[in-house]
Parts: structure tokens; sequence; C-alpha cells
């Protein structure tokens, strides 16, 4: 079997690697990490507006995130892909490639779910810190942007690397709207030799595998630094060296924390 594996890779690894470019789209390997970065890139924007308006002090902004939030995490993605494949093109008047369409499903499921990893980067903060911030003159979005959100989303990039790994693993059903990302380049390899479908998705499988595995590797050391940076300088920097602002800021937020 191990020979049969061998010679699979060696007579298709390019289509595996880039689909049918550059005679075709581009697709295999290639298609799924730029759609899995893209969705990943574009989501995330999405999520921090998501995430502070579940924040917000009004109401309305708040029960509308939350509704968002409650309904993509409550569906199945297959069901979100079929919903976005039918009805961006009634809204846009034409027909859209299913890159885009896929691309356009992973942006508002993972935007979702995104939302949900900074907004608990936010609230794991000191509660402290947003009151000494508005206490210093800040407007709740200034104290968002200044002083709460660089240390949440530092917090919490482990946990952003992990739902990239998800994002991977999702981008397998594109296969459903014929989108050549690699599950759909396995798919080719397979009908072209019919008998060895055990093989071919054993390949497929692997690299899916290294590719997550590595990647969750990346979280995990990313995750030491960030615990490994939250606890150092703390303990060994001075007020002095950290300088007057961070003092005056620490110093009005164990004032509100009395």
């Amino acid at each position: 079997m191990l020979t049969e594996i061998y010679q699979i890779v060696s007579d298709n690894w390019l289509l595996l690697l880039i689909g049918q470019y550059p005679n075709g789209p581009l697709g295999g390997m290639a298609a799924t990490m730029l759609l899995s970065l893209l969705g990943i890139a574009l989501a995330f924007p999405l999520g921090v507006l998501i995430a502070l308006a579940r924040l917000s002090p009004f109401a309305a902004l708040r029960s509308s995130a939350t509704a968002l939030i409650y309904v993509m995490r409550g569906i199945p993605l297959l069901m979100v892909i079929f919903w976005v494949y039918f009805l961006v093109p009634l809204l846009i008047g034409r027909s859209v490639p299913g890159f885009v369409t896929m691309l356009c499903t992973l942006v508002i499921y993972e935007g979702a779910f995104l939302s949900e990893v900074v907004r608990a980067g936010i609230q794991a903060l000191p509660a402290g810190q947003i009151d000494a911030a508005r206490a210093l003159g800040h407007s709740h979005l200034s104290a968002m942007r200044y002083v709460i959100l660089p240390q949440a989303l530092f917090n919490v990039l482990p946990s952003i690397v992990s739902q990239f790994v998800s994002t991977i693993q999702e981008t397998t059903l594109g296969y459903v709207i014929n989108v050549p990302e690699l599950t759909f380049a396995a798919s080719q390899i397979n009908n072209r030799l019919l008998t060895k479908p055990f093989e071919v998705f054993l390949i497929l499988a692997i690299i899916y595998f290294c590719v997550c595995w590595s990647l969750t590797q990346l979280a995990n050391w990313l995750e030491r630094r960030v615990a490994a940076r939250r606890a150092g300088p703390q303990a060994t920097v001075s007020p002095a060296a950290r300088g007057p602002s961070a003092t005056r800021l620490g110093d009005v937020a164990r004032e509100v924390g009395k």
C-alpha cells in the first residue's frame, strides 16, 4: 500500500498543490490556504465589531449582535453555504464564483465565532481598567480602542490561531459548490483512478493532519509566550520604567478597584 500511496502522490502532487493552475483556476492546497487566510483575515474585523456591539451599553446593538451570534452558532455551516450560494446572486443580479461564495460564507460564520473569542478576551481583563480609562477622560469607544482591545487581542492570539485551524477544516465543505480546494482535487484524482479511494483519501487525511497539527503546535507555543509575557514584565518592571501615563492609569485602576 505504501508503494501505491507513493505512486499516487508522485503522479498527482502538482494537482494536490495548486490544482489546474495555470491552465485553470488555482486549486489544491494553495486554494485551501488562500481561502482560509482570506476568510480569517476578513472575519477578524467583523468579529471585533460584533464583540464590541455585544458589550455595548446600547440594548439594540447588544440584542442584534447576540441574535446574529446565536443564529450562526446554532446552524450547520453547510446550511450557511447554501444560503449564500442561492441568496447572493439574487441580491447582486449575477452569478458568483464558488470561491467567492465560500469566502463570504466563512467571513460571516467565522466572524460570529471570533466575536466570542474577542469578547472573552475583553471580559478576562480586570474590570477596573475600563473604569480607570473612563476616569482619565476616555469615552467608551476610546477606552476600548486604546486600553482594552490591545491587551485583549494579544491575549487571544492562540485562540485565533486555533480558529484558523477550524477554518482550514471547514473549507472542505466548499467541495459541494465546486470550489477547487484540496478535497475537490483529491476527488478528481479518485474519479480518475476509480479503484483506489482508500489510498487517495488517506493521503488527503495525512495532509490535513500535518497542516492542522503544525498550526496547533504554533497555537500552543503562542499560548506559552502570552502567559510568560503577562506574568513577566508586570513582576519586574518598575513604575518609573513604565512611564507616567501607565503609572497614572494603574493608580486610578487600583482606586476604582477599592
